[in-house]
């Protein structure tokens, strides 16, 4: 049996640049004498050499691996999330989209990245998740989770969607509104960040609710211990609603459906190349300016 270590490797392969990209990787990690597995439904888009395996997705895809490589946009990244979810192994994303929160790298660092997965030179830290319970009438209609958000959202743009949230098994308001964003740390920068709730560092381990168009004197977001359980209420005489879960996984939520999310039970480990704080993360990304700033006197 060969002791040569193997990486998973996922791609979006929808572009010229990034399968470039991504083919740049894998010649790189199989002349440092690693293997390469790749989901079938993949490989025809891009022009592989010998030596990459390929298998189908599921269960067990990345049973042997010790990473899982990921290059793409957000999209690609949270489609990696659910295999190193399932799997247990760390991500690391190389950012070739447009803001790349959950990357590591970005396009101009690739040949580093290689270099960096062949030395096994990285730290892992895990990201809180969630775990979703949709119910009605007293019974368990769907189960699912999220490292971004859970978002209830309303199923028709002419209609706003009327719902009662919830803390702690305790009501805080109704309202009409477009939807209710649940939300992890890692997941305040993407949907919660456009409805207007706060950037959480993601070493604050806490559930965010950020109410979305809301007609309501009190719609704000909400910050809530990591250990609280949130829900969502959809009103009997509204329209019916739909959850997503981290934008990939809908389900459609009849009036009177109840949505919870608490504290998932399996988080998401994510491989780490830099130590750099996560404020210089978050200028970054969204190109602030922060010209002026003269940093703290020594004196």
């Amino acid at each position: 049996m060969s002791d040569r270590r193997t990486v998973f490797l996922i791609a979006h392969t929808g572009r010229e640049a990034a399968l470039r990209s991504v083919e740049g990787v894998v010649d790189g990690l199989l002349r440092a004498g690693m293997r390469i597995r790749l989901l079938e439904s993949e490989a025809p888009d891009l022009d592989l050499p010998d030596g990459v395996e390929l298998v189908p997705g599921g269960h067990g895809a990345a049973d042997g691996c010790e990473l899982i490589l990921v290059a793409g946009g957000d999209g690609t990244l949270l489609r990696g999330a659910e295999l190193a979810r399932e799997s247990g192994l760390p991500m690391l994303g190389i950012n070739l989209g447009r803001v790349g929160f959950l990357a590591e790298a970005e396009r101009d660092d690739l040949a580093t990245v290689v270099e960096r997965v062949v030395a096994a030179d990285y730290e892992v830290e895990e990201r809180m998740t969630v775990d979703v319970l949709v119910r009605a009438d007293g019974n368990v209609l769907h189960e699912d989770w999220a490292l971004n958000e859970a978002s209830v959202e309303k199923a028709s743009r002419e209609r706003v969607l009327e719902v009662v949230t919830e803390v702690d098994g305790r009501p805080v308001s109704n309202f009409g509104c477009d939807g209710v964003v649940l939300s992890t740390p890692t997941g305040s920068t993407a949907y919660a960040f456009s409805g207007g709730g706060p950037v959480v560092w993601p070493e604050v381990e806490a559930l965010l609710m950020v109410p979305i168009s809301a007609h309501a004197l009190f719609a704000r977001p909400l910050v809530t211990s990591p250990d609280s359980v949130l829900a969502v209420e959809v009103q009997p005489r509204t329209p019916h609603g739909v959850l997503w879960c981290d934008g990939r996984r809908s389900v459609e939520l009849p009036a009177g459906a109840r949505v919870e999310v608490r504290r998932g039970k399996i988080p998401v480990r994510l491989a780490r190349l830099h130590r750099a704080p996560f404020t210089d993360r978050l200028v970054a990304k969204f190109a602030l300016p922060v010209t002026g700033w003269r940093g703290r006197s020594e004196n």
